[in-house]
């Protein structure tokens, strides 16, 4: 190819070409040459080559003006830099622009309209021939200019392009990856416009972006021009899609969380080519994708990931005239796909103090610092090194400062906004979309952020206590007992499955109903009954968009169901069915009026008794269909579910019945159903119950406050309360010589299985599995590989 060439088509490039024309066009063109055939529509367009950029630094003789301009600069003196940048800026915007560069970039722009029709509308992009190499993103550092229309706005785009290459944060961003500022030459990428302006867009990873997890596809979106969720400025929609199960033909869609999107940027006539405006109420409360246009992106995701050979960071729009969704930009994921995995370092946060505020948690860190609240970036040089950064958003020009921060805390923004790229590439703890730090924290306060609590990120007053632990996992062998986990947040789920397991023990649907449905299944089943107009209205915030209500419960439900389930698939995920007790249901909204008053709950109407109950049975068949869902529609086939509290051989028939009834049958397309072995009827006809049921987890919790005779929540009788009591050992001895007589799975999710001396205890008894506390993994596989190896001498 011939180097000395101003203007390249996308049809004439590939990804060998960044030399030439920089990651971004490069990659355009790699997508638009290789991926348009597999359906993937990539808008077309061309590039203005770096050797263009070069040959009007040569010819306009300002490369040693721009040299002089930028000797001896310190980055770290925020004024320095941002003087002597404008000055960079300025000779090139000043510089004689020569007329054949001119007139071949008019020239291409007139075959572009000829495809598109007159005065065409395009973007302008800077590509920068360093850019989005594996250890270094340029993402974000130079300028885009949208909805340019006609020869000479296109020129006028260009030079700013050209002079972008010298904005604060790109002069920075090189200094510190020890980049020569005259290595880096500037592409420009002239495409087409997509008019997300109409419709919406956003972003997307092949990667998820928190923890590293590669098996998903996170979308982000927003209505407008994608501007917004790239610098932070709203609070986009995000959805998780599982790739394997999605490239079996299935339709995974794992969660979908609906964001605020209080704006929208859209074409402006006048000296701003785009302005933000308000979104409507409907927009705000309503999802940007439907489920097609979901799977169609993470689709796309997939197809350029395999394309690639590496996870990636791409950009979407959807075309609000054609009703067309596209991909504007992909280039490699440069944060978690660099990520050592085998290294487990986690965080752990000792006490905690009173919430300043809480958002999105982004990584999984701590921070601590002295809080420093700037409102504006003509601010950023009253900010001083280790302190925590708060404030409204970030972009591209905080960059200086983000890098010495020890935390960054944000009232806008998703997890993909510019604050939270760029604290992952730091390895920064980061809270976004706090909506209110700026007002609740103070400047020169003491603070902890902590993101190492979940997907919620919390902002403690003063400096709150931590530890950091680390684990070399390579050298952990696995044991011929299974260890597994107990989850049941699926939040975490993601990040937990890095420690090495053999899938999951115990699921627990009670914190799925808590968190993400709140609302009593029978209170949505009886919606149209319901009096109380303060719940009703409650309701109604909550199952906003569902005329169903019923179906808001199937899909949560479904949703965190799934999100477990996909973190350790292939390896098996125990569920438990529902094992709420009548007073903890009546907690839920609506609760009260569906739930009897029981003296002791906690032997009372639980578990397999509710679910074949004519008080109960059109609740539970929810269950059945979410679960059902999750295996059929989903295809997270590793899902078996387990029924607790079941007293009798007759009542687990009756259960199976009713499941059967709501299309869960055992054995039908490889559905695994296990039961609690908690009481000790479970026990003593363990024979029958095998009969009936695939496999047995014992819960040492109810089994031992009944082989006792206590209630475990009543501090007058706590002392006697001993998993390790000889009467519960021997049932637990019992029970695991009689499942394997039968031929039938024996497992243990009780919280005894994490104590060292019962551990052992169950490895001698000849158990299949134990299932323990994610932070008690590591410890557990430790005692059992030693145990194991004390009973082969």
């Amino acid at each position: 190819m011939d180097k000395n060439k101003f203007i390249r088509w996308f049809s004439e490039i590939g990804i060998k070409d960044v030399p030439l024309v920089g990651g971004k066009n490069a990659s355009l063109g790699e997508m638009y040459r290789n991926l348009t055939s597999k359906g993937v529509n990539v808008p077309d367009g061309f590039a203005v080559t770096a050797y263009a950029y070069n040959y009007l630094l040569e010819k306009a003789k300002i490369k040693d003006d721009i040299k002089r301009i930028l000797s001896g600069l310190d980055t770290s003196d925020v004024k320095d830099l941002a003087d002597r940048g404008k000055k960079a800026r300025e000779v090139i915007l000043n510089a004689d622009f020569p007329k054949e560069l001119q007139e071949e970039i008019v020239k291409a722009y007139k075959k572009l309209c000829g495809k598109y029709g007159k005065d065409t509308d395009v973007a302008v992009r800077s590509s920068a021939t360093a850019e989005d190499l594996p250890d270094a993103s340029f993402a974000g550092q130079q300028e885009t200019f949208l909805d340019i229309r006609g020869g000479k706005a296109l020129l006028t785009a260009c030079k700013k392009c050209f002079a972008s290459l010298f904005t604060n944060r790109a002069i920075s961003y090189r200094v510190d990856k020890k980049f020569s500022h005259f290595k880096v030459a500037l592409s420009i990428g002239v495409e087409k416009m997509v008019r997300s302006d109409l419709a919406c867009s956003g972003v997307m990873f092949s990667i998820d972006t928190e923890t590293g997890f590669k098996d998903v596809v996170l979308i982000n979106a927003s209505y407008g021009l994608g501007e917004n969720i790239v610098q932070g400025a709203v609070n986009p929609d995000e959805y998780y899609i599982f790739k394997p199960t999605l490239k079996q033909g299935h339709n995974p869609i794992l969660s979908k969380t609906i964001g605020t999107k209080k704006i929208k940027m859209i074409y402006h006539k006048g000296k701003k080519t785009t302005i933000n405006i308000s979104t409507t109420e409907k927009e705000r409360n309503s999802f940007v994708l439907n489920d097609g246009e979901v799977l169609q992106l993470a689709k796309w995701a997939c197809l350029i990931e395999e394309h690639y050979k590496k996870p990636m960071d791409m950009e979407w729009a959807k075309d609000g005239k054609s009703g067309k969704l596209f991909i504007v930009q992909a280039r490699p994921e440069t944060v978690q796909s660099q990520r050592d995995k085998t290294i487990l370092e986690e965080y752990k946060i000792n006490e905690k103090g009173k919430v300043l505020a809480a958002g999105k948690a982004v990584g999984d860190r701590i921070g601590q610092g002295m809080a420093n609240v700037i409102e504006s970036v003509h601010q950023i040089g009253k900010f001083g090194k280790g302190q925590v950064l708060v404030t409204d958003m970030t972009d591209p020009d905080w960059e200086p400062i983000m890098k010495i921060a020890s935390a960054i805390v944000t009232n806008r923004g998703g997890r993909t906004a510019h604050a939270a790229i760029i604290s992952r590439e730091l390895g920064l703890p980061c809270i976004v979309g706090t909506t209110n730090a700026t007002k609740k924290i103070k400047s020169g306060e003491k603070i902890t952020v902590s993101c190492a609590e979940g997907e919620e990120g919390f902002v403690y007053s003063g400096l709150v206590p931590f530890k950091i632990m680390k684990t070399d996992l390579k050298k952990i062998p696995r044991p011929k007992t299974k260890i597994m986990m107990n989850v049941g947040n699926p939040e975490q789920a993601f990040e937990f499955s890095f420690i090495p397991n053999d899938g999951v023990g115990l699921a627990r649907e009670e914190f799925i109903i808590n968190e993400y449905i709140k609302i009593h299944p029978k209170a949505l089943i009886n919606y149209n009954k319901i009096r109380d107009k303060k719940i009703k209205q409650k309701i109604d915030e909550l199952t906003y968009g569902y005329k169903n209500k019923t179906q808001f419960f199937v899909d949560k439900l479904a949703q965190g169901v799934a999100t477990i389930a996909a973190a350790f698939y292939p390896k098996p995920v125990i569920l438990r069915f529902s094992d709420f007790k009548s007073n903890e249901y009546a907690n839920l909204i609506g609760g009260k009026e569906f739930e009897p008053k029981e003296d002791n709950p906690m032997i009372g109407w639980r578990g397999a008794s509710r679910y074949y109950s004519e008080n109960y049975r059109d609740a539970f068949a929810l269950e059945c269909k979410a679960i059902k869902k999750v295996r059929k529609e989903m295809g997270l086939a590793n899902l078996i579910v387990m029924v607790p509290f079941c007293r009798t051989v007759e009542e687990g028939k009756r259960v199976l019945a009713e499941m059967k009834k709501n299309g869960l049958e055992r054995g039908k397309n490889g559905l695994g159903v296990y039961v609690m072995c908690e009481i000790p009827s479970n026990v003593i006809l363990a024979d029958d119950f095998s009969e009936i049921f695939d496999g047995f987890s014992i819960g040492t919790n109810d089994l031992t406050q009944l082989t006792l005779g206590l209630d475990r929540d009543s501090e007058l009788v706590s002392h006697i309360y001993d998993e390790r009591n000889m009467a519960v050992k021997k049932l637990v001895g019992l029970v695991i010589s009689k499942a394997k007589k039968n031929n039938r799975k024996i497992g243990i999710c009780g919280e005894a299985a994490s104590i060292p001396e019962f551990a052992r205890f169950l490895v001698h008894c000849g158990i299949d599995s134990v299932s323990v506390a994610p932070d008690a993994t590591i410890k557990t596989t430790l005692t059992v590989l030693n145990e194991e190896k004390r009973l082969k001498k």
